[in-house]
């Protein structure tokens, strides 16, 4: 998985229907690939690159992101075993099974 290519294509994936009544900001650090940047606002997503003030922060490596994105991981068991770090507010973590 190209893991840039994933967040510059998010805007266009996502469904403005599942994201309406999302007001949250994110930001996504991946060890060793990058940060990225999330806004949910107004059932629409921006995305920019590198780190910026957010209402939660995800820590995680690029192979726990992957596992993530593809389905193949389950969140919470990711941030259980300590796979995924949360910093912020764990509510509007929540709200991002409606993007993935």
């Amino acid at each position: 998985m190209d893991i840039r290519a994933f967040f510059e294509s998010l805007p266009a994936k996502a469904d403005p229907a599942d994201i309406a009544g999302i007001d949250n900001t994110y930001c996504f650090v991946i060890e060793n690939t990058g940060t990225w940047n999330v806004t949910i606002r107004d059932s629409s997503v921006t995305v920019g690159e590198g780190e910026a003030a957010a209402d939660t922060t995800f820590r995680l490596s690029a192979e726990t992101f992957e596992k993530l994105a593809d389905g193949k991981q389950n969140p919470m068991m990711a941030y259980m075993t300590g796979k995924l770090k949360v910093e912020g507010d764990l509510g509007a973590a929540t709200k991002l099974q409606h993007l993935f």
